[in-house]
């Protein structure tokens, strides 16, 4: 039968009401009274069930909890192995199989655990009663062994229920004595099952309250990275970081939607998915379809789902891909995948995570809304700019112009004329440049050409409001011809995020923005290379990194590489900033 889920609104009492002792209490009233006529063996065990049951029912933890009960019965039943299987929510497999006895050396050799699906395991799954056998080889239902499983002949099988509903099967082999088991270990073992079931009830209550905190605080930190006024990808980074985490998946990936339909991969937390950056899923795939119809999906396997589509689902198992979706909006998707083989998702992770996906989804409209507030202050501030360069700046210039034009006539000296005529020449030139810095501040960012020169030219100028300078700018080589556009668009991001560093830590008087189109890789590789240079007060000993594991990141996904050196202030104080990519 289905697991029932603590954090259902039905099953949402307090631990008192949910453990509900007197239906444990029950079992165990039922399985002594089938000790009558037993009490001379019943005498000498009772001491020792006693101290059984009250060692079952310390600690909280789950996992410790199980491998306390099969410990525990192997000792009282005197077995030499023993074992939990916990059965999965549909009541057909099994999701656990925690075991005593069996060293780690000889789990490793037997490799997959149980699933629960044949043999004597799923008998018991699909008919849960006690079952004891004198031979377990020579049952009908007997599937045999795994290459590595140790012998065993004698077996003992009793189900394990937490609120009446079947929580799994406690399972016990090879009498130490060489003897079969016998009525009074069925007995014992049945009692001790019982107690079990208030243990692991308590245990699953902790443990779902302790997930439950999980899963809010890292809404909390997801929410403060969004919010913080921070760089994008960070932020989103943070999302995968903290999804992985909570998850306990191999991997957290965030997906946007990609300009020419499907889903783009734009943050990445994981320990061998450095390339999967920039990759986009087809808008034909039928996951990405009713993703962005703002469905969730779960994938048992995701290696063998024919609706996994791309090469990184050959290495990984169960699957959550969830919908980044809030105020009817579909923002993009979170996917949180396990290793191959590994512990399905329960309905209340699914539920936790779908709730943290929603705050994600709300948090990224927040921190976007913010974002459009600060680049409107932006554009009000470059109006503001442009009108004063134009009605105050070039009229004052214009007026001083001419004013040294009539004191040029005025004068009889050849000496005085030439050097106020080149006065007037370079007001006038100024003038000109002025006015070329009032049409790119009045310029909407969607009237630029697309090419890169253009594009870095942009980010310089953007950057220069706050700086309050402008930095200065190189460019070697053909690198609108001979730059592609997806490494383009990572080396535009990579000159906004060490622009960013520079205006928010190096308290830099001087930058200097060189695009080399003609450097090698080590390997004699063509290359774009560019080179962020500052006279700040540099990187302090100790300070975060996380924007420049971020340029790392996304030069490795290419191919590329970067990293940091001194700057261009005396004796080389500052930062310089290097990403570099093949062409």
């Amino acid at each position: 039968m289905p697991e029932q889920d603590p954090n259902h609104p039905e099953h949402a009492a307090d631990a008192k009401d949910a453990i509900r002792p007197t239906d444990a209490l029950d079992a165990v009233t039922e399985a002594t009274r089938s000790l009558g006529g037993l009490s001379t063996e019943l005498t000498a065990r009772v001491p020792r069930l006693l101290e059984a049951m009250r060692s079952v029912g310390t600690g909280l933890e789950l996992h410790s909890t199980l491998d306390r009960i099969c410990e525990t019965a192997a000792e009282l039943a005197h077995a030499r192995y023993a074992a939990i299987g916990v059965v999965d929510e549909e009541g057909e497999g099994l999701t656990d199989f925690v075991t005593y006895g069996v060293s780690d050396a000889v789990e490793r050799g037997i490799g997959r655990r149980p699933e629960g699906h044949r043999g004597l395991l799923g008998a018991l799954i699909d008919d849960p009663r006690p079952l004891r056998l004198a031979d377990l080889t020579s049952d009908p239902r007997f599937a045999g062994f795994p290459p590595g499983h140790p012998s065993m002949r004698t077996f003992l099988g009793v189900p394990v229920r937490v609120q009446g509903e079947i929580f799994g099967n406690l399972y016990l082999s090879e009498k130490t004595d060489g003897g079969e088991f016998d009525d009074y270990d069925l007995h014992m073992v049945r009692v001790l099952a019982a107690e079990a079931g208030i243990a692991i009830g308590n245990a699953r209550l902790y443990e779902a309250a302790r997930q439950r905190e999980r899963w809010i605080d890292g809404s909390v930190a997801v929410t403060t990275a969004l919010l913080s006024g921070g760089d994008a990808d960070d932020a989103l980074s943070v999302v995968a970081e903290q999804a992985r985490r909570l998850a306990g998946s191999a991997a957290g990936i965030v997906l946007l939607p990609a300009a020419d339909g499907g889903l783009e991969i734009v943050a990445v937390s994981a320990d061998d998915l450095p390339t999967s950056l920039g990759l986009i899923i087809p808008a034909h795939s039928p996951v990405v379809a009713k993703l962005l119809n703002g469905e969730a999906v779960f994938i048992d396997d995701s290696a063998s789902d024919f609706r996994m589509i791309t090469r990184l689902s050959d290495r990984f198992g169960p699957s959550m891909m969830l919908p980044l979706h809030s105020g009817g909006r579909v923002l993009g998707a979170l996917a949180t995948p396990r290793a191959r083989g590994g512990r399905p998702f329960t309905e209340n992770e699914r539920t936790l995570a779908t709730q943290f996906a929603s705050q994600a989804a709300l948090a990224l409209m927040m921190a976007e809304a913010q974002r459009d507030r600060e680049r409107l202050a932006v554009y009000e501030d470059r109006d503001r700019i442009a009108r004063d360069l134009h009605d105050l700046v070039i009229q004052r210039l214009f007026t001083t112009g001419m004013m040294l034009e009539s004191a040029q006539r005025g004068s009889d000296v050849p000496e005085v004329q030439t050097g106020v005529g080149r006065a007037v020449d370079e007001l006038d030139v100024t003038i000109q440049e002025i006015r070329t810095a009032i049409f790119a501040l009045q310029q909407e960012p969607a009237e630029a050409p697309s090419g890169l020169r253009t594009r870095v030219l942009r980010e310089i100028n953007m950057a220069a409001v706050p700086l309050g300078f402008k930095p200065s700018h190189r460019f070697l080589g053909p690198v609108d011809s001979l730059v592609g556009e997806l490494t383009g668009k990572n080396l535009i991001a990579a000159l906004r995020e060490a622009l960013s560093n520079a205006f928010r830590h190096a308290d830099a008087a001087r930058i200097d923005v060189v695009v080399d189109a003609t450097a090698t890789l080590p390997d004699g590789q063509d290359a774009v290379r560019l080179s962020v240079a500052d006279d700040g007060v540099g990187i302090p000993a100790g300070g975060r990194r996380s924007g420049l594991r971020n340029l790392a990141r996304r030069a490795e996904s290419l191919g590329g590489a970067s990293w940091f050196g001194p700057g261009i202030g005396e004796g080389g104080t500052g930062t310089t900033v290097v990403w570099q990519a093949p062409l």
